[in-house]
């Protein structure tokens, strides 16, 4: 299933706020743009709404027209990314790639546990139900720290590049900065890859205390520093909606 959720406005052909796609809806931003010669559809990370750049003045007909003929890619794109959903009982979350069922201990206080139960990956959460998002999110967060603390000050040092601090956030557009300064900023998320994954990530802003850009010389660092850069770079591109995708 395909169709338009339509705005109120007095247009014969209003544009759509809303694409339906397979009885799924996601909102629908139309940018116009000065300089744009052409419309250019995006999927927000996570498939949380879609992203339409436009030239000015651009007719509602015109957009109905493009996204008709792009209703097949969206429904491809958008069939490997889940819809978002609260985190409860038994939901599954990637922990450093590991797949891992979430179980309530019935305590109140606690911090989330990694375990396993009859061999399957388990994470212990403690707490009310309706917190069990923001536990996962602690925790994540503990590993994304722990794991990319050591990496970083690992690749640091191998280059001999000092750095300055580093700050952990939740970014959609990018997983991850470093500034002329030193400072290295990452997404936490990333602790949900798998570890090649991770220390790419480390590898890739560390290199850029040496190389502010991403040309030869920055991925022939990048590469030495973490030889599966480029399994690592296709794996985010393949799966790094998904991980944006996971709501708490």
């Amino acid at each position: 299933m395909f169709g338009f959720g339509r705005s109120s406005s007095r247009n014969s052909t209003p544009r759509p706020e809303a694409v339906t796609v397979n009885g799924r809806e996601l909102p629908l931003i139309i940018r116009e743009h000065a300089q744009a010669t052409r419309m250019t559809l995006r999927i927000e990370p996570g498939g949380q709404a879609l992203k339409l750049t436009i030239p000015r003045g651009l007719a509602g007909r015109e957009i109905d027209a493009f996204l008709t003929r792009h209703h097949g890619w969206l429904m491809t794109r958008l069939a490997s990314v889940p819809a978002a959903g609260p985190l409860v009982q038994d939901k599954i979350i990637s922990i450093r790639g590991v797949d891992h069922r979430i179980v309530m201990t019935g305590k109140l206080r606690g911090l989330a546990e990694e375990t396993e139960i009859d061999g399957v990956p388990t994470l212990m959460v403690s707490g009310s139900p309706e917190h069990v998002g923001r536990r996962v999110a602690d925790h994540l967060k503990r590993v994304a720290r722990r794991e990319l603390d050591a990496l970083v000050r690992h690749h640091a040092a191998t280059l001999g590049k000092p750095f300055k601090a580093i700050a952990y956030k939740d970014t959609r557009s990018r997983w991850g900065s470093c500034t002329s300064e030193g400072n290295l900023s990452f997404s936490w998320r990333i602790a949900m890859a798998p570890d090649f994954v991770i220390d790419y990530l480390a590898a890739h802003e560390v290199a850029h205390l040496k190389e502010m850009n991403h040309g030869p010389d920055f991925w022939a660092t990048c590469t030495a520093l973490c030889p599966r850069t480029k399994e690592a770079k296709r794996w985010l591109k393949q799966n790094g909606t998904r991980l944006f995708a996971v709501t708490f």
